[in-house]
């Protein structure tokens, strides 16, 4: 039986999140071991290597001076400070937590595009954005024993993604999706590098440690192959939401492998998150059918008149 494209794009979603939360799981298990630097410039250079062999051979590679775009430059920033403030907090609260924070990216999105790029935004949507940093604060419970800088870390990791989202859109098209990510490959095990002191130092590395980052940068570039053909198989709108099954892969993982168990008010804050971006996603692609139902209405008159006007008598 052969599946749809949208069923075969939510596939590949849920397979690219199952990726991203294995990275995170290998990654939280080697924080023990070394510091956040050092992580970095290991994941680094290993994903800089596999990088450039895969942009080789499908001739993505150019030279550097295309880079030396401002919104490449501040994508990459963007980046790696994510990278920074998401490895510090996975090395000290549950996956699973810092996965549910992270689920109000596409509420982050909406706001940054609606300030900083102009995109119109309802008050539903508005409404929908305001409920759900609701449901990050039950999750996260300022004042409460479970809440530190970890979490505040991830807040700032949300934002920081946010914005590396919207520089992307600004990236000229023909700069190659692997050039800016064989850059940023780079940069971040530069960071790492000079990050690796300050955080305690370089520590020495067991090959049970390396093949475990191996492992999670293997994982990251399945994640984002996976990533890029779900969006190109179906429907965005239909296989967005789809993100989601992250929140669950780090549920089960950190169960697992960690012993971390969500309590109520994590899964209520949970649930207000999800529901507020399934609701942001519903009515971006209402506000997408209506826009277009507009344009075609708008057409069909000229049509009409340019027909008859070609008519004979």
């Amino acid at each position: 039986m052969s599946l749809s494209r949208n069923t075969r794009g939510a596939l590949l979603m849920m397979a690219a999140m199952a990726g991203f939360s294995g990275n995170d799981a290998l990654i939280k298990a080697v924080t023990p071991v070394m510091n956040v630097g050092q992580i970095m410039c290991v994941r680094g250079i290993v994903t800089t290597v596999l990088v450039f062999f895969i942009a080789r051979h499908l001739g993505a590679l150019r030279p550097w001076r295309v880079l030396l775009q401002p919104m490449i430059l501040l994508r990459v920033l963007f980046e790696i400070l994510a990278a920074i403030t998401y490895l510090t907090a996975i090395a000290a609260i549950p996956l699973a937590n810092a996965a549910a924070i992270l689920q109000a990216l596409p509420l982050v999105v909406t706001l940054g595009a609606a300030v900083f790029l102009g995109e119109p935004v309802g008050w539903r949507r508005w409404t929908a954005i305001a409920v759900g940093f609701v449901g990050v604060l039950i999750i996260i419970r300022p004042g409460a024993e479970g809440f530190g800088l970890a979490s505040a870390s991830v807040v700032l990791c949300t934002f920081f993604t946010a914005a590396r989202d919207l520089a992307t859109r600004q990236v000229r098209s023909e700069v190659p999706s692997l050039m800016v990510t064989l850059a940023t490959a780079v940069t971040g095990c530069v960071a790492g590098a000079l990050l690796t002191q300050p955080m305690g130092g370089w520590r020495p590395m067991s090959a049970e440690s390396f093949a475990i980052l191996l492992s999670a940068s293997v994982l990251v570039l399945v994640g984002y192959q996976c990533i890029i053909i779900a969006m190109r198989t179906g429907e965005i709108s239909f296989i967005a939401p789809f993100r989601y099954f992250a929140l669950l892969w780090a549920i089960v993982l950190g169960m697992i492998f960690f012993g971390d168990m969500p309590d109520l008010p994590m899964l209520a804050g949970i649930a207000i998150v999800i529901a507020s971006g399934l609701y942001t996603f519903h009515r971006e692609r209402k506000r997408q059918d209506e826009a277009t139902a507009k344009t075609v209405s708008m057409e069909k008159p000229a049509l009409t008149a340019s027909s008859t006007a070609t008519e004979k008598p």
